[in-house]
């Protein structure tokens, strides 16, 4: 079996959102905490999250285990998270699931499948909902260092996988990878007419 860690990325300000979209709740849950259990569940033995805006109360607040990683340079974009976290997955492990913080509808069988993928040979395995790639995706520890060395702004591993072709296995997964960018987003997957609250904010 892979020995896989998990990778959250969540150290982004949520300006969009008014706030840092780790500390918004989902279904009673931050969404950091969904996210951390939704990689442990789905076999990932270690989870590490990068954190930025808002982590002191991020840390304070969260109620799962993870290895939290600071990303100082969280203003310059998606990418300088992706570096920092991959630096940072322990040299033990085989592989890397990396998700998203703002993403509650990804399931644990979605991560279990993309390890699955790994396990019958697959360096790369991606996440597809009906034919559209998306997270998790699997990054087998041969290739973090190129990713992380191709990534820049809000742009993370898409360049490695453009430049990849041959390497990914597209992994079909139940579940649903919307992005909650908005406080409509998340109140949509909650009621109507309800604004999402934020851990920690009165």
């Amino acid at each position: 079996m892979k020995n896989t860690a998990g990778l959250v990325l969540a150290a982004g300000a949520g300006r969009r959102f008014g706030g840092p979209k780790a500390l918004a709740e989902f279904d009673g849950r931050s969404l950091l905490d969904r996210a951390v259990a939704t990689l442990h569940a789905g076999g990932c033995r270690q989870v590490l999250a990068v954190l930025g805006a808002g982590a002191e109360q991020a840390l304070a607040a969260a109620t799962e285990a993870f290895t939290p990683v600071l990303n100082r340079r969280w203003g310059q974009g998606l990418a300088t998270s992706l570096k920092a976290g991959l630096a940072a997955v322990p040299e033990r492990y085989d592989g890397v699931v990396v998700t998203l913080v703002d993403q509650p509808r990804i399931v644990p069988e979605a991560v279990r499948l993309v390890i699955a993928a790994a396990e019958a040979g697959a360096s790369v395995a991606v996440a597809t909902y009906e034919g559209r790639r998306a997270h998790p995706m699997y990054f087998a520890r041969e290739h973090l260092d190129a990713i992380a060395a191709g990534a820049s702004g809000d742009r993370g591993a898409r360049d490695f996988l453009a430049a990849h072709p041959r390497l990914v296995r597209e992994v079909p997964c139940p579940g649903d990878p919307l992005d909650v960018d908005t406080p409509e987003d998340l109140a949509a997957l909650i009621r109507p007419t309800s604004p999402p609250n934020l851990v920690g904010r009165s």
